[in-house]
């Protein structure tokens, strides 16, 4: 079994969204109380009409068993969702629904428009395995321009980043990341930074290359930022490469990141990240106690992860020591299902999950399709 895979718009005002500290959120005990979970099974689609549903049916284009909703981010009343083409079928990877409490169904609508999700046209998306809301509702999404990831890879285009308003739908910025890749490149987690002079940075992890792509949307420009081998030590031949940004009450920002099968984590100071001087400058914050998979942040100083398969949901605040005593449970799946993705959800003050039944599904054992769900975080126990 392959392991998965793995705008110029620059606004000077920070805003936040919600209620808490500067950064991050309030704890989950303090959240509002509709917060009860989404459940689905597969991808139901809002298409344009039954006889382009049939077409999609007939010519294998969608198979409904096939989707999988793996990262997620909200705005108000609105989930977007990555459904990254791990097998054929997936007719949309990015897509757009809305918070029905109690419902078991949920239906996706094609984000921004069904003609940006045509597979093999380069100008549209292709598979998308991240995305990011920024401070300003601007949605960053990462295209690694590969398909079929689970039955046989196509490239069909190069990867790249995609910026675009949420207010409005409309494409912000493509940012082409083939100068910075290789053919075998692996692009798995995204990150967007913003400097103290308003200059807007993205970061996105390449577990091949053992590498950081950093991309200054300002200067239009990247590199790579070749991580030390000490990362990589232990390294399956396959790896998970995590990236976490957090952000400090003082503003400043830090990345932290860790291969799944490695036994340390480490960070770099983001004002270094965006010179390219990385060397003497990564802090080795220490052994792991396992294999961590870091699945979010508050957009603060929390870290949220959990380990290698277990259900069991942890937040850690960086401001603490790297240590077990300092990791605080906060979320327990009741379905034994994985969590995939953690993110805030401000209109509700509260923390959301984005949970399955993932491994099942990487091994072609789901029936009619993974169970998904969107849960609340019910906080320490």
């Amino acid at each position: 079994m392959r392991l998965y895979l793995g705008l110029l718009l620059i606004l000077l005002a920070y805003r936040v969204g919600g209620q808490g500290t500067k950064y991050g959120l309030w704890t989950p005990d303090r959240a509002h109380a509709d917060t009860q979970p989404i459940q689905w099974t597969g991808g139901q689609f809002e298409f344009p009409c039954a006889s382009t549903k049939s077409l999609f049916k007939s010519s294998g284009k969608y198979i409904a068993k096939n989707v999988i909703a793996t990262r997620a981010q909200l705005i108000g009343d609105t989930i977007y969702l990555a459904l990254p083409r791990y097998r054929k079928g997936v007719p949309a990877t990015l897509v757009k629904t809305t918070i029905q409490p109690g419902t078991c169904s949920t239906t996706f609508k094609p984000y921004p428009c069904w003609d940006l999700q045509e597979e093999g046209n380069c100008k549209a998306l292709q598979s998308v395995v991240d995305l990011v809301v920024d401070q300003n509702e601007v949605l960053w999404v990462l295209d690694t321009g590969i398909v079929n990831t689970l039955e046989t890879p196509v490239r069909k285009c190069a990867p790249k980043v995609v910026a675009m308003s949420v207010k409005t739908g409309k494409v912000l910025k493509t940012v082409s990341l083939e100068g910075l890749t290789s053919s075998s490149s692996r692009l798995q987690y995204l990150v967007v930074d913003y400097a103290p002079d308003g200059g807007c940075f993205i970061y996105v992890s390449d577990a091949a290359n053992r590498a950081i792509i950093v991309y200054n949307l300002q200067a239009d420009r990247g590199f790579r930022v070749v991580l030390p081998k000490a990362v990589s030590a232990g390294c399956r031949s396959r790896d998970v490469l995590y990236i976490a940004l957090i952000r400090r009450d003082c503003g400043t920002t830090e990345l932290y990141f860790t291969y799944l099968s490695t036994s340390k984590l480490f960070s770099l100071k983001s004002e270094y990240l965006r010179s390219g001087v990385a060397d003497g400058r990564i802090l080795d914050l220490g052994k792991k106690p396992s294999r961590m998979v870091i699945i979010g942040t508050d957009n603060g100083s929390a870290i949220f992860f959990r380990n290698e398969g277990d259900a069991e949901v942890y937040r850690w605040d960086t401001n603490s020591t790297f240590a077990e005593s300092n990791f605080k449970p906060v979320y327990r799946s009741q379905t034994c299902q994985l969590v995939t993705h953690a993110v805030p959800d401000y209109k509700r003050n509260t923390m959301r999950v984005l949970q399955s039944n993932f491994p099942d599904y990487m091994q072609n054992r789901i029936g009619c399709g993974a169970i998904q769900q969107l849960n609340h975080m019910q906080g320490c126990w």
